[in-house]
């Protein structure tokens, strides 16, 4: 039985090295092809607007006219200390290192102001944004899809600036209702102060080209999020474009 033990344990210890050996090399196989298409982006034509010049800037557009490159990842993607609706560790808890230290912050705040706030989806890659907007085209049909979600590489969640957040309040779900909840009205309204604002505000579908989401929060920096909550604004009337 001991030597039963024994062989059981090694290949259990021998399976998980592997496992992590392999992760290491699509980790470092997946930074090598971020560099290389930060350096030489697609340049096709999007609409009106276009590829992005430099998608790793803080304020980048990213819309329905203004695109990322499809194999665009961030570098500095990690993962913020905050709980999060799921408990299985996935790619989509990742954010850019100057938002998730600002989401703490926020979080931080609003642990102290009796605000309970939960993590549901932040980055989401070229190849993930394309299967969901290819799964609700094929059930909605495909404007109401453009409505209701983002053709791949104009999905913010890609940039790794932009998370979804929910709360008890409306069931854990990502729904309008959110934004009535003592937890939406806090997010509105203490966000901007650690640099986060509601990306697609109520009203506003006809220059955000997207229907009002009170959960979807998108990282700018303070000085920008104080401005454009201070006038009343969205990002686009905020860059001018």
């Amino acid at each position: 039985m001991k030597i039963k033990s024994v062989v059981i344990l090694l290949f259990v210890v021998n399976f998980i090295g592997l496992n992590m050996i392999a992760v290491d090399i699509l980790a470092q196989e997946r930074r090598e092809r971020v560099k290389i298409r930060i350096i030489y982006p697609a340049q096709e034509e999007v609409r009106d607007g276009g590829v992005l010049d430099d998608p790793m800037d803080i304020l980048v557009l990213v819309n329905k006219d203004w695109s990322l490159p499809e194999y665009f990842e961030a570098d500095d993607l990690v993962v913020p200390n905050i709980p999060y609706l799921s408990r299985v560790a996935r790619e989509n808890r990742l954010l850019r290192e100057e938002a998730a230290l600002a989401l703490e912050k926020l979080f931080a705040q609003a642990k102290e102001d009796g605000i309970k706030l939960y993590g549901v989806s932040a980055y989401r890659s070229y190849a993930r944004q394309k299967f969901l907007f290819d799964y609700y085209t094929k059930k909605l049909g495909e404007e109401e899809a453009k409505r209701l979600s983002a053709k791949p590489g104009h999905s913010e969640h890609q940039s790794g600036l932009a998370i979804d957040l929910t709360s008890s309040s409306v069931g854990y779900g990502l729904t309008e209702n959110f934004g009535e909840t003592k937890e939406g009205k806090w997010l509105a309204q203490v966000g901007p102060e650690f640099g986060f604002i509601i990306r697609y505000p109520q009203g506003r579908e006809d220059t955000t080209g997207y229907s009002y989401e009170p959960w979807h929060i998108r990282y700018v920096g303070e000085e920008a999020a104080l401005e454009i909550h201070k006038r009343g604004i969205v990002l686009e009337e905020y860059l001018g474009k």
